[in-house]
């Protein structure tokens, strides 16, 4: 049986100054779905959730809850809670009082709250934490106590904006499991903000991946990992070796100087693509047996692989592989049929997929600032 739409966004937009931040947004969730608004700062993605809890009105389009129309409805009506990134939680009252807020200003009887406040409590793992100072808690604790509050009102949706942001690297990946658990055992529908593609490809059932104030691609995490629509699709999930290439026809595509047997098709003979190979989808082969071959000009230890750069041709392929290879060394590249990945050419051809600029980024960001001269002279 299909679910239901919970939420309904038809021809979204919205400026701020003159600035687009979105651009027609057509976007779907359905009931009990974890969804996962992702993209790079400033790509549309905190203020599309803004729009869908009330707190921006868009410039055109419609927002839909359950089939009506909610545009002119303000956020304390719509069957939504909202988890910011700054916990805005009240220092003064105990976590039992900072659960139970929204439900004193709703009116509901005494008893009814401390049967909830104590339900909810249980449900985020903090038993017995009811009279706990707010300043006495960790972290991932006061982040706790943020969900319950937004659960505890039995919303229909809960918005999360960047909610373990400020959380350390094992704290937030111990709570991406908590809140997925928590998702399949309440039966809320989450909509959930991040920059972070590991915390995306973890949780969600849909990623929606946005960039210059538009959606880019919808689809499962496997779909948006192996199945790319564009170039920054590509590289915003995970690591990308993105190429220039032609589509020579159907299943045969030519890039790096050789032509590859793949599972694409559908493209016009002859036609530019972008081609997507996947650092960890290459097997080193001796030089002579090679595809392809190059020299390696750097390799780091990442702990379960290492990270292999090779120049072929003036372009920096990465490769991910558990095979050391000396720095300096001619390797060969074997790619298979299936990790060949043709994609449509589009307006972020060309942006990405040269790990050549990750060295001269640094060397730049490394470099001492020196102030301009007009600043030298105001002083």
């Amino acid at each position: 049986m299909e679910q239901t739409k919970v939420i309904d966004l038809k021809g979204i937009s919205k400026s701020y100054n003159g600035e687009t931040v979105l651009d027609d947004i057509n976007l779907y969730i359905r009931d009990k779905e974890f969804v996962t608004l992702l993209g790079p700062s400033g790509c549309g993605k905190t203020t599309t959730l803004r729009i869908i809890g009330g707190f921006e009105t868009p410039d055109s389009g419609d927002v839909y809850f359950d089939g009506v129309r909610i545009n002119d409805v303000p956020p304390y009506r719509r069957h939504v809670n909202t988890v910011f990134q700054r916990y805005a939680l009240f220092p003064h009252l105990n976590v039992f009082e900072n659960v139970a807020f929204g439900l004193r200003v709703s009116k509901v009887k005494n008893d009814e709250i401390v049967k909830r406040v104590k339900e909810t409590l249980e449900l985020v793992n903090l038993k017995g934490f009811e009279r706990r100072s707010i300043s006495t808690l960790s972290g991932g604790q006061q982040q706790r106590v943020a969900i319950a509050r937004a659960l505890v009102n039995n919303p229909k949706v809960l918005l999360l904006d960047e909610p373990l942001a400020a959380l350390d690297l094992k704290l937030r990946k111990d709570m991406q499991n908590e809140l997925k658990a928590l998702h399949e055992r309440t039966g809320i529908t989450f909509i959930y903000v991040t920059h972070d593609q590991e915390e995306a490809l973890s949780m969600s059932d849909t990623i929606v991946v946005m960039a210059n104030g538009k959606i880019q691609q919808i689809g499962t995490p496997t779909d948006i990992y192996n199945e790319p629509k564009n170039a920054f699709v590509a590289d915003f999930i995970g690591e990308s070796n993105i190429l220039d290439g032609v589509m020579i026809k159907d299943l045969r595509a030519k890039f790096a100087g050789h032509e590859f047997d793949c599972l694409d098709g559908g493209f016009e003979p002859n036609e530019p693509v972008d081609i997507v190979v996947r650092p960890e989808d290459v097997d080193i082969v001796p030089a002579e047996k090679g595809m392809l071959k190059g020299t390696v000009t750097s390799v780091t230890f990442k702990g379960v692989h290492w990270e292999i750069i090779v120049d072929i041709q003036n372009f920096k392929w990465m490769i991910q592989t558990t095979d050391y290879c000396a720095p300096d060394s001619e390797i060969g590249l074997y790619i298979e049929p299936d990790a060949i990945h043709v994609m449509k050419k589009s307006e972020f051809s060309g942006m990405f997929g040269d790990y050549s600029s990750y060295s001269e980024e640094f060397d730049e960001l490394s470099a001492p600032e020196e102030p301009a001269p007009e600043e030298v002279s105001e002083q």
